[in-house]
């Protein structure tokens, strides 16, 4: 039998890893795509607008996960995952995810969840003094079986206290959709799929069931929502034909990206003549290394409309990615111009030019990644292809400089910390580069400081 002492240090082990497996964790790697983050920003314009909260200080990210899944994590960033934009039917679906988010943002949720842990933490400390007390005094059994009823009592006040703000967030969400004039149908086609696949996958209403939730049962929610909806003036409103044409092509290029070819082409066979099934084909091909037959499905959507930049922009990358750089140049170069040179198109643009290996190309490079990098300063692929470019020019400092930008972003803070002092090293003192190399080498310390205190926590 375990020493009393050491299971008890177990549980609260095991307690302490659920509350911080409560929160979403943020290892999914971000999708990024300027046609769908304009899509997202623009879907969530009317909602943002209607919680008072100011236009673009809210983030859309896109998370490459299967899971059907949301959440906020701090700040004002709502995190969808792949697989909730794979599994809706409607741009409106999508927008009654969002404006529930948005409510956990104004509700201030994850700022006030250590309320709710606080809360269980104090009962599991209670009921651990207690359980050790017995122990002590000789009643072993009795001293465990206290610590494990506390244990249970405080993940239930923790997940309790979670219903309650996820029920909150329900309704502040039906508000931002009411006064955005947002029918809820879309909310509720949300919620009635969800409640489908837990059927499906043999979610019951058993008690206990609904105890270890962290939301309320779906079901539960549809009928309190229904009503809501169905009363609100906006609920006839239609939904918005540009925006869900909007939301199919974004799908569609999400599943030919990440899916099976196999599967995309089942999905979207060749009778398919959509803009959504041209898009999933061309990555589902392109996979296959068919690039005639990718390159033919890039022709149909120029065919539509040969101004449009996110297909001259697919284009140029299945020409690049197949070793054809020259040949990705003038549809990269149009891409960047129709969007204003728009920091990803603009990076790819830059990538095409300095993969002509084409000297003549560097300087064009330069120029454009520099400007893609001020605008976008967290576009790590963009920093590496610049520090290319500095290299090839014999400017390593810069190039240094470059690295350690695309280093600490990347979470390889002791090489980031290594290039930031070569660079300054090799830049004029005071100057903005040497200023921002310093900053950088100081951040990465700072970093590397809380990696190692919370490591040395860990062990301890």
């Amino acid at each position: 039998m375990a020493h009393p002492l050491r299971a008890s240090a177990r549980i609260l082990a095991l307690f302490a890893l659920f509350l911080f497996a409560a929160r979403p964790a943020l290892a999914q790697s971000v999708l990024r795509d300027t046609e769908t983050e304009l899509f997202l920003q623009d879907l969530a314009a009317p909602i943002v607008e209607a919680a008072d909260l100011r236009e673009g200080n809210v983030d859309l990210v896109l998370l490459n996960d299967p899971n059907i899944n949301a959440f906020v994590a701090g700040g004002q960033a709502i995190y969808l995952h792949s697989g909730l934009i794979e599994e809706a039917d409607t741009a409106a679906q999508v927008q009654g995810v969002i404006a529930h988010e948005m409510g956990h943002i104004t509700g201030g949720h994850i700022v006030r969840q250590s309320e709710g842990a606080r809360a269980a933490t104090n009962i599991s400390l209670l009921s651990l003094l207690a359980g050790v007390g017995a122990a002590l005094a000789g009643a072993g059994d009795a001293g465990m079986a206290a610590m494990m009823l506390g244990q249970r009592v405080a993940m239930g006040s923790f997940l309790a206290y979670s219903r309650v703000e996820e029920g909150s967030a329900d309704a502040a969400g039906a508000k931002f959709l009411s006064d955005a004039g947002i029918s809820g149908r879309g909310s509720l086609g949300f919620f009635k799929k969800l409640a489908e696949l837990e059927t499906r996958h043999g979610v019951s209403r058993a008690p206990d069931m609904e105890y270890i939730r962290t939301h309320p049962l779906t079901s539960d929610r549809l009928s309190v929502l229904r009503d809501t909806y169905e009363r609100d003036p906006a609920w006839g409103q239609p939904d918005d034909p540009a925006m869900q044409a909007r939301f199919e092509r974004v799908k569609g290029k999400l599943i030919g990206y990440l899916g099976e070819p196999q599967a995309v082409l089942r999905d979207y066979p060749p009778s398919d003549t959509s803009v959504a099934a041209h898009y999933a084909r061309a990555y589902a091909y392109h996979k296959q290394a068919l690039v005639s037959k990718a390159l033919a499905e890039t022709e149909a959507l120029l065919a539509t409309d040969p101004e449009d930049p996110y297909f001259l922009e697919m284009e140029g990358q299945i020409l690049l990615e197949s070793g054809r750089p020259d040949e990705a140049l003038a549809a990269l170069r149009k891409a960047t111009a129709l969007t204003n040179a728009s920091p990803l198109i603009a990076t790819l643009y830059g990538h095409a030019l300095i993969a002509t290996e084409d000297d003549g190309n560097f300087e064009e490079a330069e120029r454009v990644l520099r400007a893609a990098v001020a605008r976008d300063r967290l576009n790590p692929f963009a920093w590496r292809q610049l520090g290319t470019v500095y290299a090839a020019r014999g400017d390593m400092a810069r190039a240094n400089l470059a690295s350690a930008e695309q280093q600490v972003m990347s979470g390889d803070y002791i090489q980031a910390l290594r290039s930031a002092k070569t660079a300054q090293a090799g830049l004029p003192e005071y100057t903005p580069d040497w200023l921002r190399a310093q900053d950088i080498e100081l951040q990465a310390r700072e970093l590397i400081e809380r990696a190692d205190q919370s490591r040395k926590r860990r062990q301890g």
